[in-house]
């Protein structure tokens, strides 16, 4: 029987993601571990440990404890909190990545899981159906640090054999958490916004298109990649994902068709030149060809998803 780590449970992807792998591999298989100990109450629905992925010695303790054979490495320092401090945002993002490479060299594991992101991609990046091999040259410390990850993560596949598989996430929405300090995170605050009757004033400008994807999408996407042959995972970078491309004023204007009075304005900030150096679009055909990806949500249907679902996590007050 598999035993699962999630490491950095308490996030957007890692709170969804957890709940799912509980489901198919049982609540007593599945461990949920972040840095702060009210995320417990979150991740009830499965075992949870306090860890810093950062103390390699208590990351490889309790994994032998547990006798763990797949880890999903979901901690990160995101976009635009990573600018406000690079180089421990890359200490982070690099050094835990690491250990857990290591950690699968040395027992080994089965298999682990590490997420990309569309921040690998650059200025000089094809913005159209940006494909999966193309030029690379991120301006963030985020991106830089997932590019490098890349690259690791292929190298102890191709030197020692580790089953390290991974996706380059477009920007998640959800309703189960906060947002967590992305370029993409406006697509997550405008519905809070929206369910509060409130305006919402966006950072990006109002014709700035960016890959999206809703997290049932994500989730889904992770699992089939995880559960997917080895033979038919043949990208040990990371794949190409996408669901949906659209703008500020695209999501504002598929909001109002369920929330007639919304309003919003446009104050772009430093985040605009992050989104400005992003794809568009998504080429993902080598993860519909390998291992048989297929979105299911259009951002109309998310729209409307999301708004009957988000009341219940964050209740409008008064």
């Amino acid at each position: 029987m598999d035993n699962i780590l999630v490491i950095g449970a308490s996030g957007q992807l890692g709170s969804e993601l957890t709940w799912a792998l509980a489901q198919q591999f049982g609540a007593a298989h599945v461990i949920a571990t972040d840095l702060k100990h009210l995320s417990k109450a979150t991740l009830d629905f499965c075992r949870f440990e306090l860890l810093d992925v950062m103390d390699k010695e208590a990351l490889f303790t309790l994994v032998k404890k547990e006798g763990i054979t797949q880890i999903y490495h979901l901690a990160a320092v995101l976009s635009a909190a990573g600018e406000k401090n690079p180089s421990a945002a890359w200490r982070l993002n690099m050094d835990s990545l690491l250990h857990v490479l290591e950690l699968a060299k040395e027992l080994p594991l089965e298999k682990v899981y590490w997420p990309s992101s569309i921040a690998v991609f650059g200025p000089n990046t094809p913005k159209i159906n940006t494909p999966q091999f193309c030029v690379k040259e991120p301006n963030t410390v985020y991106g830089i640090s997932k590019l490098a990850g890349e690259g690791w993560c292929n190298y102890y596949f191709e030197k020692y054999g580790v089953d390290v598989r991974s996706l380059r996430y477009p920007g998640l929405v959800g309703y189960k958490s906060l947002p967590g300090g992305g370029t993409t995170d406006y697509a997550v605050d405008i519905y809070h916004k929206a369910i509060h009757q409130e305006p919402f004033t966006c950072f990006l400008e109002e014709n700035s298109y960016l890959p999206m994807m809703y997290m049932p999408d994500a989730v889904k996407a992770t699992l089939d990649l995880m559960n997917a042959p080895r033979e038919a995972v043949k990208i040990r970078s990371s794949y190409n994902l996408a669901g949906m491309s659209f703008s500020p004023k695209e999501i504002f204007e598929s909001i109002k068709k369920q929330v007639p009075n919304f309003q919003i304005t446009y104050r772009p900030d430093f985040r605009q030149g992050i989104a400005d150096s992003w794809p568009d679009s998504i080429d993902d055909s080598r993860a519909k060809e390998d291992w048989g990806w297929s979105p299911a949500y259009t951002l109309d249907s998310m729209t409307k998803d999301m708004l009957s679902q988000l009341p219940a996590y964050f209740p409008p007050q008064g």
